[in-house]
């Protein structure tokens, strides 16, 4: 398994550099590739505030690849649970992460914004 780093997706998505976005198609078509949270949470970063890529967008990108076949994330569902709640809610990236966990774990913090995602998510029993 390979894992990737932020500029391949973007790379990927981009297409700005065409040699690199070339590079990077043929490792995400052909090879069995793992996306870490920390990735996303950067790839989401630079997509939104680096390019001005609409959250829409970003998330149905993202969705899309975390649902090959071919790539991994630590836990897919939380991933996809993440990037949906931070395309519905006003809270930045990693906050949507903890909110998608909170449904599984306890998450303990001071941010509000972030209690009131968890406190709208139901727990899984």
């Amino acid at each position: 398994m390979i894992r990737i780093d932020t500029n391949y997706i973007v790379r990927y998505f981009m297409n700005d550099n065409k040699e690199m976005a070339d590079i990077a198609e043929n490792i995400l078509a052909n090879e069995q590739v793992f996306i870490s949270n920390e990735v996303l949470a950067e790839v989401v970063y630079v997509l939104l505030g680096v390019y001005n890529i609409s959250k829409n967008s970003i998330v149905e990108k993202l969705i899309m690849l975390i649902n090959c076949d071919n790539v991994a994330t630590l836990d897919d569902t939380i991933s996809v649970n993440a990037l949906t709640i931070f395309k519905e809610k006003s809270i930045d990236f990693v906050d949507s992460i903890l909110c998608a966990y909170s449904k599984y774990d306890e998450i303990k913090t001071f941010d509000k914004k972030l209690l009131k995602c968890i406190e709208t998510s139901q727990k899984v029993d």
